[in-house]
């Protein structure tokens, strides 16, 4: 499916979705609990696979509306019955990764072409060193994977510089590990705002873990417990209507669903703030207010914040002088490389970008944005990206696989459309 996006302008309200991250870490937690209750989770395909996992380690699940009801399997997962499919979703991945290393057997888990290329390797030497068999079946550190387990738990060297969801995986499994699980990085960490949204998660589920001097500890013989657990809005999600806003906005645009967290990628506001937006922020009503302004360029390093860049990239190239995002090499390797993505579809646009290994620079005041058909890379964060773009360029914009919006923002267009801007898919 395509969209095409034409000039326009946009106003009113709109909601965020609910946070990907937290749902699919508290469907994990509710599965290593013996059941727990999830409302306001995002029922997306990412999402859907990490329920289809803890269905296939002996959990059950029941979707009501906005509610799932899960009878978890109590920290002790069988072996899955098929081979684990995680279709598109990346954080699946890593995280049922170190949960199949707890049952006692063998698992098989793969996932589409994209998935297949993304890297594991550290977390699969992380979970060889705590004593389960995790490979690789063609050796290259990429899906499909094996684990045996059990494993117990103990002590383990990572790098922090490739995935946070390779810590996270090992907090959660390592929980209810016999020894817990001491996690010592050796590189910096990357992406850390995600392993405190973890942390934040395993707190509300009852389980203790902990940064230390070297890195982070979880004890092991916990046990995760929590009747009930609401997952706040999406800033990653948010971003684009945020962006929207300060783009197209016709004066304004109010995003709904936006309160504090953990979430790192609530940086989108204070960004667009610095570019020239205005920006209303009601923390206690969790609403952010953006009136469109002329934007400028910024500097922004992504360390921690890697889902932003698409939103900044666009953002940029609409804006005067020259918007540079730096530390940005690790969202090379997320559903496509989105550095490489973001720079050929703005030229594309008529975008001056220039792409160096771990920096992105737009020029956007020597850029004259004119519609033209552009790829999506098969990435729901390029396919939104790339619409915010369309809505400044002149005449009309394509962005092909346009669906796969769905792994995130199942409702991204229908938003924008009610928002008064022209989108049609096809």
């Amino acid at each position: 499916m395509d969209v095409t996006v034409t000039n326009s302008r946009v106003h009113g309200d709109a909601d965020a979705p609910p946070s990907k991250s937290y749902t699919h870490r508290a469907i994990l937690a509710a599965g290593y609990s013996d059941g727990a209750r999830v409302r306001n989770l995002l029922d997306s395909a990412d999402t859907k696979a990490t329920m289809g996992a803890v269905d296939a380690f002996g959990g059950d699940l029941v979707e009501v509306a906005d509610t799932l009801e899960v009878d978890g399997f109590d920290g002790r997962p069988d072996v899955p019955p098929d081979v684990l499919d995680c279709a598109n979703s990346g954080t699946t991945m890593r995280l049922v990764t170190a949960a199949a290393a707890l049952a006692d057997g063998i698992t098989v888990l793969t996932g589409d072409a994209s998935l297949r290329s993304r890297p594991q390797g550290p977390l699969l030497d992380a979970l060889n060193a705590l004593g389960a068999r995790a490979e690789s079946t063609r050796g290259n550190g990429q899906a499909p994977l094996v684990v045996e387990g059990p494993i117990s738990g103990g002590r383990v060297e990572i790098p922090g510089d490739v995935s946070s969801q390779f810590i996270t995986a090992l907090l959660m499994a390592g929980a209810v590990t016999e020894d817990g699980v001491d996690i010592d990085l050796t590189t910096e960490l990357k992406s850390e705002p995600y392993v405190d949204l973890t942390l934040d998660v395993l707190d509300d589920f009852g389980v203790d873990a902990t940064r230390t001097d070297d890195g982070y500890r979880v004890p092991g013989g916990q046990t995760y417990r929590a009747e009930e657990y609401q997952v706040p809005g999406d800033f990653s999600s948010a971003s684009y209507l945020v962006g929207a806003g300060a783009l197209a906005g016709d004066d304004s645009v109010t995003v709904h669903n936006v309160y504090p967290s953990e979430q790192g990628d609530s940086a989108i506001l204070d960004i667009v703030e610095r570019m020239g937006a205005r920006v209303d922020w009601n923390r206690d009503d969790g609403t952010a207010t953006v009136e469109r302004a002329p934007l400028s360029g910024v500097e922004v390093d992504v360390g921690d914040t890697p889902d932003l860049l698409p939103t900044i990239a666009a953002l940029g190239a609409a804006a005067d002088g020259t918007t540079r995002i730096t530390n940005c090499e690790h969202v090379r390797f997320k559903e496509t490389d989105r550095v490489d993505a973001m720079a050929a579809e703005l030229a594309a646009l008529g975008a001056s970008v220039e792409e160096e290994r771990d920096t992105l620079t737009v020029h956007g005041g020597q850029s004259d944005l004119v519609g033209a058909t552009l790829s999506g890379h098969g990435d729901h964060r390029i396919v939104m990206a790339l619409t915010l773009a369309g809505l400044v360029a002149d005449g009309d914009t394509t962005i092909t696989g346009a669906h796969h919006v769905d792994v995130s923002f199942p409702g991204f267009f229908d938003t924008l459309y009610d928002l008064g801007a022209s989108v049609t898919l096809d």
